[in-house]
């Protein structure tokens, strides 16, 4: 009984994974990460298969046909003959019927196989892989070249040219010498001789001058003073009684003479010493000139003939050292630019024809459920 249902449940994951529908465009349209996936369950059914195909043929005849189709593709009549087998099976008479079915997928001492996959086919799928590509870049690189160029080269010579040369040679000239002489000269001398002269002396004379002074004079002026007097001041009466008052005291101003002193100005005569001047007659001493007779040298000029060096050119010839220029040719290191090809490393887009795995679409079963 045990084995009866273990094999009724092995017929119902068949029928399920026969009956999933399959999109055939999105599994066209998978990444190629899912192919490996895809590669190793098809090595896995590879593997169950030859394990299959080890086993005899009277117990698993049924699932090695199977497998054997699966690689030219799943076709109906294998599964019509499980179905007819599961049919069988599962009749009132479980120990006669059911093993004529059984042999077709199940083994009673070996147990149950792989399932069975989805039907397929490989294809080629066009993709751009990014490659690494050595290209040549073309660049600048300065390089020195050698140029022959003309230039002058100073070279050193020798020759001959005349020169002045300055000598002394004797010479007479007739020269002015001077020659001292003693002579008596007129000459004014200063002499003092005493005359009288009459000045002004100044002196002290005294006089008598009119000036002011303030003096101090009694005068009467008219002041108000003020004085309090007794008055009598009659208060209002009722009618019935004699007329009433009293005596108050009142301010008044009453006017009075005051002696003042008054500021006047009176004339006096008062000694003051003026200067004044008088004649008077002192002798002095005048300063007169008197001419007198004094000897003097004077310089005379005498000629005379002397002896001289007289200084003159004399044409010589003197080596000089002179710079040439001769023209030469040299070689010189000029830059220049050259053109050179360099490896480079770019990033291109290369076409790849990939293996795909793309299933393809079952077909339903008509099962008996």
């Amino acid at each position: 009984m045990k084995t009866l249902f273990v094999l009724v449940a092995a017929v119902a994951a068949a029928v399920a994974v026969h009956a999933s529908p399959i999109d055939t465009k999105k599994a066209v349209a998978a990444d190629k990460a899912l192919q490996p996936a895809a590669e190793a369950g098809v090595a896995e059914n590879k593997r169950n298969k030859k394990s299959l195909e080890w086993s005899s043929g009277a117990e698993f005849g049924g699932y090695a046909s199977g497998f054997n189709s699966y690689d030219s593709g799943l076709t109906t009549a294998s599964f019509g003959g499980l179905g007819g087998g599961l049919s069988s099976g599962l009749s009132l008479d479980a120990g006669a019927s059911f093993g004529a079915g059984y042999t077709s997928g199940w083994s009673g001492a070996g147990g149950w196989a792989a399932p069975q996959q989805p039907e397929g086919v490989w294809q080629k799928k066009l993709v751009w892989k990014t490659e690494w590509k050595q290209i040549w870049r073309t660049e600048q690189k300065q390089i020195w070249k050698t140029e022959w160029k003309k230039t002058q080269v100073p070279v050193q010579k020798t020759i001959q040219v005349p020169a002045w040369k300055e000598v002394q040679v004797p010479d007479w000239k007739k020269v002015q010498v001077p020659v001292e002489r003693v002579i008596q000269v007129p000459d004014w001398k200063e002499i003092q001789v005493p005359d009288v002269k009459i000045v002004q002396v100044p002196y002290w004379k005294d006089v008598q001058v009119p000036v002011w002074k303030e003096v101090q004079v009694p005068d009467w002026q008219q002041v108000q003073v003020p004085v309090w007097e007794k008055v009598w001041v009659e208060e209002p009466s009722h009618g019935w009684g004699p007329a009433q008052g009293r005596w108050e005291k009142k301010l008044v101003w009453k006017t009075e003479n005051k002696q003042i002193w008054r500021t006047e100005k009176k004339q006096e005569w008062v000694n003051k010493k003026e200067q004044a001047w008088r004649e008077e007659k002192h002798q002095i001493w005048r300063t007169e000139k008197k001419q007198i007779w004094v000897p003097k040298k004077i310089q005379e000029w005498k000629e005379e003939s002397v002896q001289i060096w007289r200084t003159e050119k004399k044409q010589i010839w003197v080596p000089k050292t002179v710079t040439e220029w001769k023209e030469d040719v040299k070689s010189v290191q000029v830059p220049a630019w050259k053109e050179v090809q360099v490896p480079d490393w770019k990033q291109v887009n290369v076409p790849v024809w990939e293996k795909v795995w793309v299933p393809l679409p079952q077909k339903q079963s008509h099962g008996w459920w």
